[in-house]
């Protein structure tokens, strides 16, 4: 089951999130192999064309367990700071059957803090 977070960005500004995932012991999830996709919407059930990606990577070394997920100063410019936003993080590998396995590690609302400069 993912976990809830929400989240505030300062429209107009560079945002870069860091997760850290552990398995239920506490110790880092080795995400050797695995790949992340993160993105958002004005609503779930929008077409996927119109969802905003984030920039999402394994960071190395992927032992450590860290996720980055980062949207540049013109993404959130455009975004509109009357709405609110839902979004979610999944990694996903190939197992050894050939099948995708995906597990949502994160999900949520966004606010967008308005920008005067």
């Amino acid at each position: 089951m993912a976990r809830y977070e929400e989240l505030t960005i300062d429209q107009g500004t560079d945002v870069s999130l860091d997760l850290y995932l552990t398995q239920a012991d506490g110790s880092p999830k080795d995400l050797t192999g695995f790949s992340v996709a993160a993105k958002m919407s004005t609503r779930y059930d929008v077409r996927d064309s119109d969802k905003i990606p984030f920039e999402a990577y394994v960071m190395v070394p992927p032992t450590d367990g860290i996720v980055n997920l980062y949207l540049t100063n013109a993404v959130t410019d455009a975004l509109n700071n009357r709405r609110k936003y839902v979004y979610d993080v999944e990694i996903s590998y190939v197992d050894s059957d050939q099948n995708s396995i995906v597990e949502r590690v994160l999900e949520g609302l966004v606010t967008i803090t308005p920008s005067v400069t």
